[in-house]
């Protein structure tokens, strides 16, 4: 790959990345009422006191919201969109067999590879191993048939991002029969230059210097906490948290402590 087509791909990466970014912010400034999260109820006023050390409407909104923008949120939709981004960063090498996501000169043997894309280490599950090595089959198979010099060497599974030590088991599976390379590896392979993986992460990651979100996010939060559910959920739990503090450690408030004799009997 020369160093124009590498650049075009850190270009469209950028590009990829500032709206998956725009859209990410859109959806963080929906999160206004208390109905537009799934929380658990057990957890909640624990979350807020362990974060905080009260209940209050801004707390509440804070542990609601923190995880939702900040954790595996996110981390879902990038992972459901990063394979959607590599096609876009790769639609020169789409490939023309069914099953096959792209097809390239393999810069470490120089042999045309047939690859089927993953986004991330643990972004499989057994439930697709089989499917996945039927694609393969299905490749080979028209190969003999069409006396094609294509053969298992030849065929691959790209992980877009992450580590060879952080793989789900169902790769391993497939990797008895079929090459799969994760991150660095799989770029590698394709461009012919080892820096090329990182240079990609610090291509999106400059992206992140366009985005400040701090005050859209206090703005969020604010209004949160400000939703009449919020307010009533907040009362409710620092009323239970008053009502148990005058309760004393280790007393029953139902009944008068008593004398117990040593003997185990009442006085």
């Amino acid at each position: 790959m020369t160093s124009e087509e590498k650049k075009v791909i850190l270009e469209k990466a950028k590009a990829w990345f500032r709206e998956f970014g725009e859209v990410h912010v859109k959806n963080a400034v929906k999160l206004k009422k208390l109905k537009d999260f799934k929380y658990n109820p057990f957890l909640l006023g624990y979350l807020s006191y362990f974060y905080s050390g009260d209940c209050s409407p801004e707390s509440i909104a804070k542990v609601l919201i923190y995880p939702r923008v900040l954790g595996t949120s996110i981390n879902t939709s990038f992972g459901d969109a990063v394979q959607r981004m590599t096609h876009v960063l790769l639609d020169g090498y789409a490939s023309a067999h069914d099953g096959m996501d792209i097809e390239f000169i393999d810069t470490r043997d120089g042999r045309r590879k047939y690859a089927q894309l993953k986004s991330g280490p643990i972004t499989i599950n057994f439930d697709d191993v089989a499917p996945m090595i039927g694609k393969f089959t299905a490749i080979l198979n028209r190969a003999r048939q069409n006396r094609l010099a294509i053969t298992n060497q030849d065929l691959l599974v790209g992980v877009v991002y992450g580590e060879r030590t952080e793989i789900h088991g169902g790769y391993r599976k497939i990797e008895e029969n079929y090459e799969v390379l994760v991150g660095q590896e799989f770029w590698t392979a394709l461009t012919g230059d080892a820096n090329f993986y990182y240079e990609l992460i610090d291509a999106v990651a400059e992206i992140a210097f366009e985005t400040n979100g701090k005050a859209l996010l206090d703005e969020t939060i604010a209004t949160l906490a400000a939703d009449p559910s919020v307010l009533e959920l907040s009362t409710k739990l620092m009323n239970r948290g008053l009502e148990k503090s005058k309760v004393p450690n280790g007393a029953d408030s139902s009944e008068k402590s008593k004398d117990i004799d040593p003997d185990g009997s009442t006085i």
